[in-house]
């Protein structure tokens, strides 16, 4: 595989936890990394230079939405989707198999692939590992994912033992469909809340020597406990010596205690989601910032932050921006949202590398459960 190398620079001595640097033929990413989510090849709102300050390194886009609209191959005829979205740096695209299940009409699946209605028209169209693979060859992102089947929570054990033999099969399937050299194709484990389940899963994959593992299937509905016992079963079985992405979460509570357990990569849509619901990550806990309690406050969002938002405007004004209607309130606080998130995971590599997690983990838990501004 060209251009990719992954090296664990350091493991913290009292947890799981480890600080590395993932080559990537569009640069590095300094892991724990935490990719903001451009489903539609943006991320909503934002230049790719305001991402860049506020210290993303890597982006996601969807291969799902990405081939319904505008379709791969006119991505494709722009040089792929670093040129396409004006991105320079790294970028992993999922396989589509979650929106599948998520957000598609009318489907069915067998083992050869699933055959579902766009949400967009209507129209049948189906999706095999070959046809994932070949999209994301289109779409030309460095990191690329396995189409999987991930089962939401509650389905029965037998119903997760199925989608975990699928999984295992589609994963085959899509590494003998990889024509490019020069995209990390990435097995999911998937399982539920079954830690045996979970194992096997990790085991059966490893078996196809992927350059590096996720861990899918999480933060579903899930209580929060059963996803970090999930990881306690999962992780360990994991390489060494590989990257180790968790899916689609989520809370920066979620992000460090992830990190605790040796996760590398993460990505989620909440920080630009709850940015344009009036939602604020701050350093003291979420702000809520419609509540009207903020109509007179002159102070900063999060004095902690030097984001655009808390360095050149008041609770008051942000407060107002959304109560406005204005579009420029959803703007920062997704920005402040993004660079509160990059400097977490910024921060919990400092603390790895500094050998002093399992203390930093209780002082931003105590923080975090301290009175905050959400009522």
């Amino acid at each position: 595989m060209t251009g990719f190398a992954f090296d664990c620079l350091a493991t913290d001595s009292t947890t799981s936890g480890r600080a590395g640097l993932w080559q990537t033929p569009h640069g590095p990413l300094e892991t724990p990394g935490f990719m903001p989510v451009g489903t539609l090849a943006t991320v909503k709102g934002l230049l790719p230079e305001q991402l860049r300050a506020a210290g993303a390194q890597m982006l996601l886009a969807n291969t799902y939405h990405l081939a319904l609209r505008p379709g791969e191959k006119i991505v494709e005829e722009h040089g792929g989707l670093h040129r396409f979205m004006n991105w320079d740096g790294p970028i992993l695209t999922d396989s589509g198999g979650f929106q599948v299940f998520s957000l598609a009409a009318r489907r069915s699946v067998d083992d050869q692939q699933i055959v579902f209605r766009s949400h967009i028209d209507g129209t049948e169209l189906q999706l095999s590992p070959e046809r994932a693979v070949e999209i994301q060859e289109s779409l030309g992102a460095d990191c690329i994912m396995c189409l999987d089947e991930c089962p939401p929570a509650g389905e029965s054990r037998e119903q997760i033992l199925a989608a975990v033999n699928r999984t295992t099969l589609w994963a085959a399937r899509c590494r003998d469909a990889q024509k490019r050299d020069d995209q990390a194709l990435f097995g999911i484990v998937q399982g539920g809340v079954h830690p045996d389940l979970r194992q096997k899963s990790a085991e059966d994959l490893l078996k196809l020597d992927f350059p590096g593992y996720a861990v899918g299937g999480l933060s579903v509905g899930e209580p929060p406990a059963a996803m970090y016992s999930t990881l306690d079963a999962t992780v360990p079985v994991l390489p060494v010596k590989r990257p180790r992405y968790l899916m689609g979460v989520g809370r920066p509570e979620d992000i460090l205690e992830a990190v605790c357990r040796g996760i590398d990569m993460f990505d989620c849509v909440m920080p630009t989601r709850n940015g344009r619901n009036a939602m604020a990550f701050t350093s003291n806990g979420p702000v809520r910032i419609r509540n009207a309690r903020y109509r007179h406050d002159q102070s900063s969002l999060d004095p902690e932050c030097s984001c655009p938002a808390c360095t050149n405007y008041t609770r008051s004004y942000l407060r107002h921006l959304f109560v406005a209607g204005e579009m420029l309130g959803p703007i920062l606080l997704s920005l402040h949202n993004i660079t509160y998130y990059e400097q977490l995971v910024r921060d919990l590599r400092a603390a790895i590398l500094d050998s002093r997690l399992a203390d930093y983990r209780l002082e931003l838990l105590a923080r975090w459960a301290g009175p905050t501004s959400t009522s």
